[in-house]
This record gives structure tokens, sequence and C-alpha cells, in this order.
């Protein structure tokens, strides 16, 4: 690991993030200026800026950071988790199981704009994520093959979503409307009474990530490896999977299920560190996630000027990750990382 390569890496993404952060507060259909974004947050903005900096455009950026971050985290644990380079939450099937458990939350006609109405769709999507996870881990004991498992995840990814068109078919036409637009992904359903809570569920959970780096190291020389040198994989397989369904299921109950941050992203940090040394690749995956999820919250935002609503955060992270993943597997012999 070239730590003077890592240093300069992690100091431009949290550049980047400081950038992209103020640019995300700027962008919207209401044109504003740095200088009454600065008031705004200093406390002297007027009720309109109030209204637009602070009760919505500054929450969906801490929220991009935060979702884009934990997602980017999801993937990675998985990735190493599995040894599959194309693991991920919504590959896997755990985003389906998580967009299935909030589907039988909204589509049976449950009010989220009450409390315990949004208390019941981040349960749900716990559930429904848990429940995959659980599937997984049983016939990961099972299924030596990466690549066997890997198509089971995305064989139980169809049965969730097969599952969730017959909700639709059978649900009022107002819920499935209300289902299909949160499928879309946005960074706009945190509201700033419940940032604090999202946050630092996204936080507690990527730190914790950070008590398994040794293990994580171990178990990329495989299983058996891991086993010689005295690992429970079982057991650091359990808790990392634990904090990859939960930080899928957090961030799929507020956000939607957004796709390839997390299949994405771990290969863009260890592109910049070159290294799939977690010591660097995981403040690397939590930035360039923080990055990512801004750069979508940005794109997303900036037609707005011209055009009413916002570009759906599904239709621009496709735009990000498929060059990225057809990048890998055209040049999987070349990457320093995989060898």
């Amino acid at each position: 690991m070239n730590k003077s390569r890592t240093t300069i890496v992690l100091l431009s993404l949290v550049v980047a993030v400081a950038v992209l952060l103020p640019l995300a507060v700027l962008s919207g259909s209401v044109r504003l200026s740095l200088s009454e974004v600065w008031q705004t947050l200093c406390g002297h903005g007027t009720e309109m800026t109030d209204f637009i900096v602070l009760g919505s455009r500054l929450p969906a950026a801490v929220t991009a950071l935060c979702a884009g971050a934990s997602l980017a985290v999801a993937g990675l644990l998985m990735q190493t988790s599995f040894d599959n380079p194309l693991a991920g939450p919504s590959i896997m099937g755990i985003s389906s199981g998580a967009n299935l458990g909030v589907a039988i939350v909204m589509l049976a006609g449950v009010p989220l704009v009450s409390a315990w109405g949004t208390a019941a769709v981040v349960v749900g999507a716990f559930v429904g994520a848990m429940a995959i996870l659980l599937v997984l881990l049983a016939l990961s004991s099972v299924l030596r093959s990466s690549e066997v498992l890997l198509i089971v995840g995305i064989l139980i990814g169809y049965l969730a979503s097969s599952a969730i068109s017959l909700l639709n078919f059978f649900a009022p036409e107002r819920a499935v409307h209300g289902f299909v637009m949160w499928g879309m992904g946005n960074f706009n359903g945190v509201t700033t009474e419940i940032l604090p809570v999202f946050a630092a569920i996204c936080a507690v959970l990527c730190i914790g990530s950070a008590l398994y780096i040794k293990s994580l190291n171990a178990m990329l020389f495989g299983a058996d490896y891991a086993r010689s040198v005295g690992l429970s994989v079982g057991r650091v397989r359990a808790g990392v999977l634990f904090i990859s369904g939960a930080l899928t299921a957090v961030v799929t109950a507020w956000c939607g299920p957004i796709g390839f941050i997390g299949l994405a992203v771990p290969h863009i940090a260890r592109m910049l560190v070159a290294t799939s040394n977690h010591r660097a690749v995981l403040p690397a995956t939590i930035l360039s996630g923080a990055v990512v999820g801004l750069l979508c919250q940005v794109l997303s935002s900036m037609p707005s000027q011209w055009y009413a609503g916002q570009i759906p955060i599904n239709a621009i992270t496709p735009l990000i990750g498929v060059p990225v993943i057809a990048y890998v597997l055209f040049n999987r012999r070349k990457l320093l990382y995989f060898n």
C-alpha cells in the first residue's frame, strides 16, 4: 500500500466533497447566490431562503452524501465477504428485499405522512433486507462457488420483484403511483427533523465497518487462509453482512432502491488507491460514495431550472456505474488490486 498515494487520494476526495456540497445546495429551480446561501446558513436569511436552503436543499445534499457513502460501504463489504467483484446490494437481491418490505407497507395504504408510517417503512425495509441476507448466509455455507451464489442472489431478486409486481396489480391506483415514484430514487425524502437520525445511523454503521478491517484483509486471501489464521469466517461474514443489510435498508427506506452506487464505487476507490487493503480502500470508498451521491444530486437538480421537478437518481447512477463496471470486466487482469 502506497501511503503517500492514499493520502493524496483521500485529501482530493475531501476537497471534492467540499466543492460538491455547496454546489448541491446552490442547484435547483430557484437561483440563489452564494452570499444568500451563506447568510441563510448564518441565520440571517429571509423566510423564502430559509425554506429553500434549510428546509429542502441542505437536507437533500447531506442525505445524498450519507446515502452515497453508505451504499458504497455496503457494496465493498459484500464484495469482500463473497469474494466476488460483482456483488452488491442491488445485484445480490438485498435491495430487492428492502424494496419488497417497503412495497408491503406502502401498497397496504399506510399513510407515510405520519411518524408511525415512516417508522413502518423503515422497519419493512430492514426486515426485507435482513430476510434476504439470512437466505444468502445460509446458502453461502452450502454453495462454495461465489459465482453460483451471485446467480442465486439475482434469482432471489427476481422473485422479490415478482412479488412486488403482484402487490402493484392488486393495490389501489394512488398507492401504486406513490410506490412507483418512490422507486425512482431521490434524496429529498429525508426531512430536517429526520436528518440527524438518518445521518447518525449511517455514520455509526460506516464506522462500525472499520472494526472489521483486519478480518476483511485476511478474507482477501480466501476463506481457507482466514480460517488458518484463527478467523471465524462465519461470524465475520455475518457481522459485515448485517452492516451491509442495515445500511441498504436505511437508505432504501428513505431514498428508494438506489442502484449501481454499491456496485461501482468500491471499484472506483480501489482504482484510486491501487490496492485492496481495506485500511486504504474503506475510507476511500466512504469518500468516493459521498462524492458520487453529491454528484448525482447536483445532476438531478440542475435541469429543474428549465423543467419542473428533478431527474430521478436511478436515471443517473447507471451513467456512472455502467462504464466503471464495463472497464473493470474488460481490464480485470491489468488492475493491480485484483493481483
